[in-house]
C-alpha cells in the first residue's frame, strides 16, 4: 500500500464523519422521526471522536512521510455531469492541524452540549447544525478548489445564523440572525467574485495555485492588478465573516444563540475560519502588497476598536466576544506581516483558550460572589491606560463609541440590512405574481342565495 492509500482514507473518514452525522440526523427530522436523546448524543460523539482521531493519524502520517503539500481526489464520479465538482482535498501540515483542531473542539462542544441542551426542544436540531458547521469547517480547511472551499463557507455561515435563531419563538434572536445572514451575504458575494475571477484568469479552480507562491502565480498570470483584485476581495470575504471593521456591528448581536454555539461559534472556530483562509492565501498576499497593506490596517483598527468596547460591556458573553475580535484583528496583523507560524500557534491558542471561557461563562457570576464573598469585599478595579493620561473631555468621548460600539448598528442597519431585507421583499413580491401568473387561482363555485333557498 502506497504511503497516499492511508492518508486519503485517513482524510476522508475524518470529513466524512460529522458528513454522515448531519445526513443521519437531518433526514430523521425531515421524516419527522427524530431520535432519542441518548441516540443523538452517543452517535454525535461517536462521529466527533472518529472525526477527531483519523484527522490526528492524518497529521501524524503527513509529518512522518516529510513530503509537502498533496492534492488528494477521490474519484471522477462527482465530475462525470457538467457542472459537477471535484472533490479535491489539499493537505499539508496547515491544513491539517487546523482540521484536526476543529474535530477536537467540536467533539468538546458535543460533549459540553449534550448536558447543557437536555430536554431542550430544540435539542436535535441544535446537533443538525452542529453537525452542519463542522462539515463546513473540514471543509474550508481543506478545500482543494474553489468548489469545495465555497461549499464549506457556505456550510459555516448557514448554521452560524440559524443557530443565531436557535430560540426562534422570540423576535430578538430572529432579528439578529437576518442580520448575521446580511453580512455574510456580502462575505459570500465577495468569495464567489474571487472565485470566478480566479477561474477566468487561471482556466482552473485549483487552490493549489492560488496558493502556491509566487512560482506557480506567475504561471497562470496571477500577478499584479490581478493578483491585487482577488487579494481584495478575499480580504472583504474575510472581514465578513471573521467580524473585522467596519462589520464588527453584528457580532454582539450572535450572542443570542445557546452558549455551546457561542463558544464553537464566535471564540473558537467560525470567528477564526476567516482568518485560516487569510493564512491559507499568504502566498497570493505576497504578490499584492496594497492587499497586504489593507489587511494590516483593517486588524490593527479592529483590535483597538474592540479593545476599548470591551472595557464597557455589561453582559459577560458580548464582552468575551470583543475580546476575541481583539486577538482576531491582532492575528490578522501578524499575517499581513508575515509572521505565519506564529499566527498559527496564536489562532490555535486562543480558539482554546476562549472555547474554555464562553463554556465556563453561565459560571461566571457565581464564581466572582464566591471570590467577593471570600475577600469580603469588590476586587478593586485596574486603573486604565486612558484614566491615567487623557483628560476627562477625551475619556468621555471615547466612553460614549465604545458604549455604543461604534455606532455600526445604525451603520449596518442602513447600509446592509434595511436593502436586504428590501431586495428580499420584492424578490418574494415577483415570485408570489410569478406563482400566480402560471398556476391560476382554483374558481370557487359560490352558491346562490336561490339555490340554498331550493
Amino acid at each position: 500500500m502506497t504511503p497516499n492509500v492511508p492518508l486519503a482514507v485517513l482524510v476522508l473518514a475524518g470529513v466524512g464523519s460529522p458528513a454522515l452525522l448531519l445526513a443521519l440526523l437531518g433526514s430523521a427530522l425531515l421524516l419527522n422521526r427524530p431520535l432519542p436523546e441518548r441516540w443523538t448524543g452517543t452517535i454525535a460523539a461517536a462521529a466527533m471522536t472518529i472525526a477527531s482521531a483519523a484527522l490526528l493519524l492524518a497529521l501524524i502520517v503527513h509529518g512522518a512521510a516529510g513530503t509537502g503539500t498533496r492534492l488528494l481526489s477521490y474519484g471522477d464520479w462527482s465530475t462525470s455531469h457538467e457542472g459537477g465538482i471535484a472533490i479535491e482535498f489539499l493537505v499539508d501540515r496547515l491544513s491539517l492541524g487546523f482540521a484536526a483542531l476543529s474535530a477536537a473542539i467540536a467533539g468538546v462542544v458535543s460533549a459540553f452540549s449534550n448536558r447543557y441542551l437536555h430536554r431542550e426542544p430544540g435539542y436535535n436540531r441544535y446537533f443538525v447544525l452542529l453537525a452542519m458547521f463542522v462539515t463546513g469547517m473540514l471543509l474550508v480547511s481543506l478545500a482543494g478548489n474553489v468548489g469545495v472551499l465555497f461549499i464549506g463557507w457556505e456550510f459555516v455561515g448557514l448554521s452560524s445564523a440559524l443557530l443565531v435563531a436557535f430560540f426562534h419563538e422570540r423576535p430578538a434572536p430572529v432579528s439578529n440572525a437576518l442580520r448575521v445572514l446580511s453580512v455574510y451575504r456580502i462575505s459570500d458575494a465577495a468569495m464567489l467574485s474571487a472565485a470566478v475571477l480566479l477561474r477566468h484568469v487561471a482556466g482552473t479552480d485549483s487552490l493549489s495555485l492560488l496558493f502556491g507562491g509566487a512560482r506557480a502565480a506567475s504561471t497562470i498570470g496571477l500577478t499584479g492588478p490581478t493578483a491585487t483584485i482577488i487579494a481584495v476581495l478575499i480580504i472583504v470575504a474575510v472581514a465578513g465573516k471573521s467580524a473585522l471593521l467596519p462589520f464588527s456591528g453584528w457580532l454582539p448581536r450572535a450572542m443570542e444563540g445557546p452558549t455551546p454555539s457561542s463558544a464553537v461559534y464566535y471564540g473558537s472556530l467560525s470567528i477564526h475560519a476567516g482568518c485560516f483562509l487569510l493564512l491559507r492565501s499568504a502566498p497570493l498576499l505576497e504578490q499584492a502588497a496594497a492587499a497586504r497593506l489593507l489587511a494590516g490596517a483593517l486588524g490593527a483598527a479592529t483590535a483597538v476598536f474592540a479593545g476599548v468596547t470591551t472595557r464597557v460591556q455589561s453582559d459577560v458573553k458580548s464582552s468575551l466576544a470583543y475580546a476575541a475580535l481583539t486577538q482576531v484583528g491582532i492575528i490578522v496583523v501578524e499575517i499581513a506581516i508575515g509572521w505565519y507560524t506564529i499566527a498559527f500557534v496564536h489562532m490555535a491558542g486562543h480558539a482554546c483558550f476562549r472555547l474554555l471561557q464562553f463554556l465556563s461563562a453561565p459560571n461566571v457570576l457565581h464564581d466572582l460572589h464566591g471570590m467577593e464573598d471570600a475577600l469580603g469585599d469588590r476586587p478593586r478595579r485596574a486603573v486604565g491606560y486612558l484614566e491615567v493620561v487623557a483628560p476627562d473631555r477625551v475619556r468621555r468621548q471615547v466612553f460614549l463609541v465604545a458604549l455604543e460600539r461604534g455606532f455600526l448598528d445604525s451603520i449596518l442597519d442602513r447600509m446592509i440590512v434595511a436593502p436586504f431585507v428590501h431586495l428580499a421583499r420584492q424578490l418574494t413580491r415577483l415570485d408570489e405574481w410569478l406563482c400566480a401568473a402560471i398556476i391560476p387561482a382554483p374558481e370557487v363555485a359560490l352558491e346562490s342565495g336561490d339555490d340554498r333557498d331550493e
